[in-house]
């Protein structure tokens, strides 16, 4: 249409029998645009909900181990892991010291090292492990698989 007056274009808007919408207050001058106002919000929302549909939840699976896991419960969990990894979640591993058994701190860091090792084709470490109060955590994020 081109550039007008504000009192110009909303009398343009009235005569068109649309609304005066101002889509870039930042601009100077600002920008508006004749168009229907419901039709308008309704793009917006649509918009909206595309670009939230296409976004990714995170999803983060635990996994709790003891500092002197023994290896059948070890491989059991190992597995679970696995799986989640396929799936696509993030894995969270920790070692729970409960009482007296934080003196076997270096167990549970070999515990999660191992883990680490094992699972290294199925997802990368992104935090290596780390004491945090009675927990040492480790994170594991899964491998993109191309395409």
């Amino acid at each position: 249409m081109g550039v007008y007056p504000i009192k110009k274009a909303l009398e343009i808007a009235q005569d068109l029998g649309l609304d005066l919408v101002e889509i870039s207050p930042d601009a100077k001058p600002p920008v508006c645009k004749a168009i229907d106002y419901n039709k308008f919000v309704y793009e917006q929302r649509k918009r909206r909900r595309a670009i939230q549909a296409n976004t990714s939840k995170v999803v983060v699976k635990e996994i709790r181990f003891g500092p002197n896991t023994d290896d059948h419960d070890y491989e059991f969990k190992k597995n679970h892991a696995e799986k989640f990894l396929k799936e696509g979640a993030k894995l969270k591993a920790y070692v729970f010291f409960r009482g007296r058994s934080i003196v076997y701190k270096d167990q549970g860091e070999i515990l999660l090292l191992r883990l680490a090792r094992d699972l290294e084709e199925f997802g990368k470490v992104e935090q290596m492990p780390k004491m945090e109060g009675k927990r040492m955590n480790m994170f594991i994020a899964p491998i993109k698989k191309g395409k």
